[in-house]
């Protein structure tokens, strides 16, 4: 009684902490998939446990109670990330959305050799995990390994559950957390970069500037290269985040003909995102040396659209190869569309300042044609009526020549006829 007594209460508090860890960890969730292994060897009498996540496509080692060498360790850690399979009580558990349980895995007929093997090297015999599920879909899982063969009771079945539901809830928390941030930075983003393009309706550059910044950060990259397409030629217009040298090595490769077999000039060619996920790996990218000496390895290309023809090209670069998020790539459009806005702002107002000018010089030249024809008739009045004295003609004339050609004296004189 006392035993079971002791045994409920250090489950109770087990989960406890793990909540407790979880409200105070609502950006990382490592803390927490720590504390769940250490609970979770202790708690099932284990030799090790081990705590996975799942992407979709690998499975990642993520956290580890681990009484044995560092070279086991090591080891052990070097088996992941890796493609679920049913060589191991890992994937099967997640494949089959279902708790794993083995009594001795040294002598079941349905345990891989693989396993076997590892077993062997780490020293265990029977091991249990339970998968992480998330609206019935696998996101990870928990495994604990036993020293001798047997099985593991209902309780600590049950308590491994418990575990697991209270990591994709902190997984939830962080991932909810994060996508709020995310969102809220990129609002906070676009909106200065309408701000910028408020203040600088004759100067796109600022605009630019802002963009190559603001997308290398929300884009987890390490350079934005923002360039300008005129005619069959992509001009740079603005880069973030490279060093001097690094510049210098991008500069090189422009003006860049739209021929080129780059992810911009690709995104030029075919009016749509391009996704490089390992450009040295890429046998038709051009640019590889440059690559190598800019240490990177990934790309996203989004074009600028202005009524269905490119005007530019938004670039981001990673030193990892990899692909970009979803989140990423709308992200990119919309400073994509903004840059547009920008460019069609300057467009119009050099337009519009054009046409004032224009229409300034053309009121200018009827003004000054009306003035000059009022100042004729003037004088051709007085004349009319000045038959036997030529003065006030004179008067006439000096008085219209001032105001017309904008002078403070003029004079006039006659000549008697007399030599």
């Amino acid at each position: 009684m006392f035993n079971e007594t002791k045994e409920a209460l250090d489950r109770q508090t087990a989960t406890s902490e793990i909540l407790r860890v979880i409200s105070q960890s609502p950006t990382d969730v490592q803390p927490v998939f720590d504390t769940i292994a250490e609970n979770a060897v202790r708690l099932c009498d284990g030799l090790f446990s081990s705590v996975f996540t799942f992407d979709g496509t690998l499975i990642n080692f993520v956290a580890h109670n681990l009484n044995w060498t560092s070279e086991g360790r090591e080891a052990f850690r070097r088996l992941y990330p890796r493609r679920p399979s049913r060589d191991t009580q890992v994937a099967q558990a997640i494949l089959e959305r279902a708790v794993v349980t083995l009594r001795d895995l040294l002598n079941d007929p349905g345990v891989s050799q693989w396993s076997i093997d590892l077993a062997r090297s780490l020293g265990y015999r029977s091991n249990l995990v339970v998968p992480m599920l998330r609206d019935g879909s696998p996101i990870g899982a928990i495994g604990v390994a036993r020293v001798e063969a047997g099985s593991f009771s209902a309780k600590q079945i049950a308590l491994l559950r418990t575990f697991a539901d209270q990591a994709v809830i902190a997984i939830e928390n962080v991932r909810l957390f994060t996508e709020t941030k995310e969102a809220l930075d990129r609002q906070t983003a676009t909106a200065e970069i309408l701000r910028v393009i408020s203040e600088s309706p004759t100067n796109v550059q600022p605009v630019f500037d802002m963009i190559a910044m603001r997308a290398t950060t929300l884009c987890d990259a390490e350079l934005c290269i923002v360039q300008r397409l005129d005619g069959e030629q992509l001009h740079l217009a603005a880069i973030y985040g490279a060093d001097p040298a690094d510049v210098d090595v991008a500069r090189k490769s422009f003006p860049m003909a739209v021929s080129t077999p780059t992810g911009a000039a690709r995104a030029v060619r075919t009016r749509g995102v391009v996704h490089l996920a390992d450009v040295l790996e890429d046998p038709t990218y051009a640019l590889k040396e440059q690559a190598r000496v800019m240490r990177f390895r990934s790309g996203l290309a989004v074009p600028m659209l202005r009524e269905g023809h490119v005007i530019g090209v938004i670039v981001v670069m990673r030193t990892r190869p990899g692909y970009f998020a979803a989140t990423q790539v709308e992200l990119l459009q919309t400073f994509a569309d903004q840059a547009v806005i920008a460019i069609e702002n300057v467009r119009l107002f050099n337009e519009l300042q054009e046409k004032n000018q224009a229409l300034t010089h053309a009121h200018r030249q009827v003004t000054e044609a009306l003035e000059q024809q009022t100042a004729t008739s003037e004088i051709l009045r007085v004349i009319s009526s000045a038959h036997t004295d030529a003065q006030p003609v004179f008067d006439a004339i000096v008085f219209s020549g001032r105001r017309l050609c904008h002078a403070q004296n003029a004079l006039s004189s006659a000549s008697t006829g007399r030599c």
